[in-house]
């Protein structure tokens, strides 16, 4: 639980600058319509539905959380906006800022301009900026989520014993999770040391679950698939980084700067080495995050299709509707098996790159 809240004060500060610099956190929009307003073709007078627009539109951070449209009226969450500009700390609601207005000498950086998207100063310069954005948000209500899990089940546990009564409630669909990764653990690290790192490999495959799940359901709370945004995932890699280079054995080091290869090849290999554990984490983050924001941004070109046909006649529409309903099904249902499956590589992945750092020396 210690390195949990370790790891989450540290994503927390880590979020704030890719979240708002190129912030690339996916929300489901199976359900959602696009809440940007079209624009009007002047030579057709028909509405030009801007693909590009929404995706990204979609897939960035923001300083308050969109819901729905109910009519005319855009309905969301404003989020607090916590700044330190040059004449000292501003904490207001991002409701004053997010229709373009300018509040205490404050703005959202229009398009084109420098730090697009971003909070800036009447003269362009970027604050000092912790707001809670969107991204920060979903991780505070899922790492929460996630504590809550952890202690029920810990509950069960306490008052009941396991060797005589089968678990129930949480407890039951949380052993199996638990014995698998205890499983992978002991199989990759070893029967002397898997259980030191047991908690956080259940840990990070339970954090990174959860969340994979949350970015599939489209209303609020859900809907901002915090795995998608590569401040996390990377995040969650330089722990397992740090897990394995902080924890290494003598052997494992040995390896690295003076491994037994022959003596033209000493001066090379350390290089590569060092190289190949530098690579670890960057493999890490880019596979659990590509996955995860492919797998929305397909899901959000296929949403789009119903709005491309809209001007081609209800015949079509109506057609293209349907298939684009059916196969969103389907991609959330893929959606489901993937999320499951980048959870697991991730956290199976990271009990062998453990495991290499733990061999002891013959």
């Amino acid at each position: 639980m210690k390195r949990f809240l370790i790891s989450l004060m540290l994503s927390v500060a880590v979020l704030q600058v890719p979240a708002q610099d190129a912030a690339v956190l996916p929300a489901d929009v199976a359900v959602e319509m696009p809440d940007q307003e079209a624009e009007v073709d002047e030579d057709t007078g028909e509405l030009d539905f801007n693909v590009a627009d929404v995706i990204f539109e979609h897939v960035g951070d923001a300083y308050e959380w969109h819901i729905t449209n109910w009519g005319d009226k855009k309905i969301s969450i404003n989020l607090p906006v916590i700044v330190k500009a040059s004449d000292g700390w501003h904490i207001f609601s991002s409701k004053k800022i997010t229709d373009g207005s300018e509040y205490e000498g404050l703005h959202i950086a229009k398009e084109g301009e420098p730090h697009e998207g971003k909070i800036v100063e009447a003269d362009g310069t970027k604050p000092f900026d912790i707001s809670i954005t969107k991204n920060v948000l979903s991780l505070l209500m899922s790492s929460l989520l996630l504590v809550v899990i952890v202690l029920l089940t810990a509950r069960w546990y306490k008052k009941h014993d396991a060797l005589k009564e089968a678990p129930s409630g949480i407890a039951a669909y949380m052993e199996p999770i638990i014995m698998m990764i205890h499983e992978v653990a002991k199989e990759n690290i070893g029967e002397e040391d898997y259980r030191k790192y047991s908690p956080y490999l259940l840990t990070a495959f339970l954090f990174i679950l959860l969340n994979n799940f949350m970015g599939i359901i489209p209303i609020f709370p859900g809907g901002a698939n915090l795995t998608g945004n590569i401040a996390c995932t990377l995040v969650l890699a330089l722990f397992t980084f740090f897990t394995v280079n902080l924890t290494g054995t003598k052997h494992y080091y040995k390896d690295i700067f003076w491994p037994d290869v022959p003596a033209f090849l000493k001066p090379i290999m350390p290089i590569i080495e060092v190289f190949s554990a530098i690579m670890k984490p960057v493999s890490l983050t880019i596979r659990l995050f590509a996955n995860m924001l492919g797998g929305h941004i397909q899901l959000l070109c296929v949403v789009c299709i119903i709005f491309i046909m809209a001007k081609y006649g209800p015949l079509l529409l109506g057609s293209m509707s349907l298939v684009s309903v059916l196969f969103g099904v389907f991609l959330d249902a893929l959606e489901l098996l993937i999320s499951f499956i980048q959870a697991y590589v991730f956290t199976v992945l990271s009990s062998i790159y453990i495991g290499i750092a733990r061999q002891k020396g013959e």
